[in-house]
C-alpha cells in the first residue's frame, strides 16, 4: 500500500483532534475561569530511503533521503493567561488577577480552579457551585495563621465577635486656653464647662456611658467623670483629674485621669495628644479599647484574600483568609472537569500561600474571571482544521486513484 495513504489518514486524525479542541474552546466561551486549549502537531517517524554518506577523497558526501510517514498531535496545552474581568457586585464572587488558583476539596481530593463563583451552604461553608469546599484558614478571635493546615472556610450568620473589657479611653483635641473660668457659686453658673460622652464595656459586653465634664480653672482644666445616677437621681462620680498646659503643650504637672466603675473595673485615660491653644474647642473622647459582643452581618475581602467581617456591634475583624496555590509548571496540570484541575507529576507540588506573595496574584471581590477564549482565533483555527482535513482527504483520494490505476493494469 502507498505510504501517502497512511499519511493522509494521520492528517485526518490529527486535524479531527484539532477540530475537537477548537470546538470545545468555542463551547466554553462563556464558562467562568475556563482556559483555552491549543493543539500542537509534529511529524511522525520517517522512513530512510538513502543513508547519508561521508565525504571521501575526490568525492563529496551525500545527504540522507527520507520519506515522512504522516503527522501526529504532539501536545494539547492550556493557555493560562488572564481572562477578562466581569463585575458582578456579588460579595461571594472572587477573581484572581495574575497567577494562582483557588484550592477546593470535593471530599475525595484537592483540586484547583480559577472559577471564583462561590456560595454559602446551609452550614455557612464557602463552596463552589458543585459543592466542593473552598480551602483557606479560619480566624479564631480575629487571628489568622497562614502557616497552619488548610480547612474549609465557614462564615455562618451565627458567627459572633466576643466582648472585650474596656481598659483605656483616649482623649484628643484642643481645650481653649482663652476660655472663661467656670464659677459654679453663682446662679446660673458662669464660665466654660464642656461635656463629652463615651460608651465603655465590661467583661460581658454590657455598655456603660461615661460623661466627662471639663471645667475651666485659673490654672487649667478640672475633669470629672460620671457614670449613672444614684437613688436620688444625682450623677455618680467615678473619677477625676486635672489638666495643665504650658504654651499649649500638656504639662507634666497634669494628673492622670483614672476611673473605677461600680463593678470594680478600672479605666485609664490616654491624655497625651491633648493641647491647650486659644480659640479652638475640639476636645473629644476619641476612642476606647473595649467592645460589646456582635454577630456577623456582612464581609468584604482584601487583595490578599483576608475576609473582613462587619459585626452588629459596629466593629470589624478578620473571619478567615482564602488560600491560593501556584505551580512550577501550570501547563502540567490535568483537567478534572467542572473547570477544575488536579496536580500531576509534571506540574510540581502546589505551593500554597496568600495572595500577592510568592508569585501568586491578588484577589478582587465582586468580580469574576471570564473565559480567555479568543473567538477570532478559534474561528480561524476552525478554517485551518477544515482545510487541513480537506487536504488530507485529497491525499487519500489521489492515492486511491493511483491504486485504481494499478488494478486496471491487469485488464
Amino acid at each position: 500500500m502507498l505510504r501517502s495513504l497512511f499519511s493522509g489518514i494521520s492528517s485526518l486524525r490529527s486535524h479531527q483532534t484539532m477540530l475537537d479542541v477548537t470546538g470545545n474552546n468555542i463551547a466554553n466561551v462563556n464558562t467562568t475561569g475556563y482556559k483555552a486549549a491549543r493543539t500542537q502537531f509534529e511529524d511522525t517517524l520517517s522512513q530512510v530511503i538513502q543513508n547519508a554518506g561521508a565525504p571521501q577523497a575526490g568525492q563529496g558526501g551525500t545527504n540522507p533521503a527520507q520519506v515522512g510517514l504522516g503527522v501526529q498531535v504532539s501536545a494539547i496545552t492550556n493557555d493560562f493567561s488572564d481572562g477578562a474581568t466581569q463585575q458582578t457586585g456579588r460579595a461571594l464572587d472572587m477573581k484572581i488577577t495574575g497567577d494562582g488558583f483557588f484550592i477546593i476539596n470535593d471530599g475525595t481530593e484537592q483540586l484547583f480552579t480559577r472559577a471564583g463563583a462561590f456560595t454559602l451552604d446551609a452550614l455557612g461553608q464557602l463552596t463552589t457551585a458543585g459543592g466542593a469546599l473552598v480551602q483557606g484558614w479560619s480566624a479564631p478571635n480575629g487571628q489568622i495563621n497562614a502557616t497552619g493546615p488548610l480547612g474549609a472556610i465557614t462564615l455562618p450568620v451565627s458567627t459572633t465577635m466576643g466582648a472585650r473589657l474596656t481598659g483605656q479611653v483616649t482623649l484628643a483635641g484642643n481645650l481653649p486656653a482663652d476660655a472663661e473660668v467656670y464659677d459654679s457659686a453663682v446662679n446660673p453658673p458662669t464660665g466654660v464647662q464642656l461635656t463629652r460622652s463615651i460608651d465603655v464595656y465590661d467583661t460581658v459586653g454590657t455598655g456603660h456611658s461615661l460623661d466627662l465634664v471639663f471645667s475651666r480653672t485659673n490654672a487649667g482644666w478640672d475633669v470629672k467623670v460620671y457614670s449613672g445616677v444614684d437613688s436620688t437621681g444625682a450623677p455618680v462620680q467615678v473619677g477625676a483629674g486635672g489638666l495643665f498646659f504650658n504654651d499649649g503643650i500638656l504639662d507634666s504637672a497634669s494628673s492622670a485621669i483614672t476611673v473605677t466603675m461600680a463593678n470594680g473595673q478600672a479605666i485609664t485615660f490616654d491624655i497625651g495628644s491633648l493641647t491647650g491653644y486659644a480659640d479652638l474647642t475640639t476636645v473629644e473622647a476619641a476612642g476606647q479599647d473595649g467592645q460589646g459582643a456582635g454577630t456577623l452581618q456582612s464581609f468584604s475581602m482584601n487583595a490578599d484574600g483576608t475576609l473582613i467581617g462587619s459585626f452588629s456591634n459596629g466593629f470589624k475583624q478578620p473571619v478567615g483568609q482564602i488560600a491560593l496555590a501556584n505551580f512550577a509548571n501550570a501547563a502540567g496540570l490535568e483537567k478534572a472537569g467542572g473547570t477544575a484541575f488536579r496536580s500531576t507529576v509534571n506540574s510540581g507540588e502546589a505551593q500554597v500561600g496568600v495572595g500577592g506573595t510568592g508569585g501568586r496574584g491578588s484577589l478582587t471581590s465582586r468580580a469574576l474571571e471570564m473565559s480567555n477564549v479568543d473567538l477570532s482565533q478559534e474561528f480561524t483555527n476552525l478554517i485551518i482544521a477544515q482545510r487541513g482535513f480537506q487536504a488530507g482527504s485529497r491525499v487519500i483520494t489521489t492515492s486511491d486513484e493511483l491504486l485504481q490505476e494499478l488494478v486496471n493494469l491487469k485488464r
